[in-house]
């Protein structure tokens, strides 16, 4: 038995979330398990990094799955290809050790999310970048966001039905730039609960419209409540870009995307 781990990236602008759902409706792991059970030949199920919602993307999700078949890890990558949509795609390959878990040896987590407040609305880019109606103070955003940072007790900013044993996480860092037209949050985490990035996403862009104090992040934070939380952000903007994982597990690594972010693509600071 082999196991094999991959990088994915997809679009979920036309699919439920990243999981596998009892109704049948059309999701990305519900294609990769497909494709992939194609080429080994066999059933294939596999485990994920992080379920993203419906409507989320990702250019750095990490899978793993175990299989008899004994295939060279290029054919993990381009054979899939045929018989994934174009919408998904595999980065690269690698086979690991049965130590390897895609979701439980994850170090971190790190999602990026992409606003406009460009004065016209974008029609090219409605499914994969947030657009604002009023124009955003970036700085604001970014002090309002430096409170968050930290171990936290987040239920003021996770989903009402979220499912997680313990509201408190680990954000490492929250980071705000403008990058030509966009607006580009990254935040990075051991682990994210249901909605908290969207969540988050919601209160910062009320504060850059003025619409609430800077200190209205953090207040939100202590309440402990999510129903003094704000408003979700749409799911269109945000995506998955980056899972790190223990060294020794030898994966390749990814500019964490996506492509229309102009330079530089490293890990986002303030200049």
């Amino acid at each position: 038995m082999h196991r094999v781990a991959l990088a994915v990236e997809y679009l979920g602008s036309h699919y439920h979330g990243f999981q596998t759902q009892p109704s049948g409706v059309a999701t990305v792991q519900q294609h990769l398990e497909r494709a992939l059970t194609a080429i080994a030949n066999e059933p294939v199920t596999l485990v994920c990094a992080g379920r993203t919602d419906a409507g989320v993307h990702a250019t750095g999700q990490i899978i793993h799955f175990d299989t008899l078949a004994d295939r060279p890890e290029k054919a993990w990558v381009k054979g899939t290809r045929a018989h994934l949509p174009a919408d998904i795609g595999i980065r690269w390959a690698r086979t690991v050790t049965s130590e390897f878990h895609a979701r439980f040896s994850a170090h971190s987590r790190t999602y990026r999310y992409l606003i406009s407040d460009r004065a016209s609305y974008s029609a090219l880019t409605h499914q994969h970048i947030t657009w604002s109606r009023k124009p955003l103070d970036v700085e604001a955003m970014h002090e309002a966001g430096q409170s968050l940072v930290g171990e936290h007790d987040f239920t003021s900013y996770r989903a009402s039905q979220c499912q997680a044993r313990s509201p408190v996480r680990t954000i490492e860092y929250l980071h705000l730039a403008r990058r030509g037209e966009l607006i580009v949050l990254e935040v990075k985490a051991n682990a994210f609960l249901h909605h908290m990035v969207r969540n988050i996403v919601g209160v910062l862009m009320a504060i850059g419209a003025g619409e609430m104090p800077v200190g209205g992040a953090a207040e939100i934070l202590a309440a402990k409540n999510r129903s003094v939380g704000g408003v979700t952000a749409r799911p269109f903007g945000l995506y998955l870009v980056n899972v790190e994982y223990p060294s020794r597990f030898g994966l390749p690594a990814c500019e964490p995307g996506p492509l229309m972010i102009p330079e530089p693509l490293g890990g986002l600071r303030r200049s």
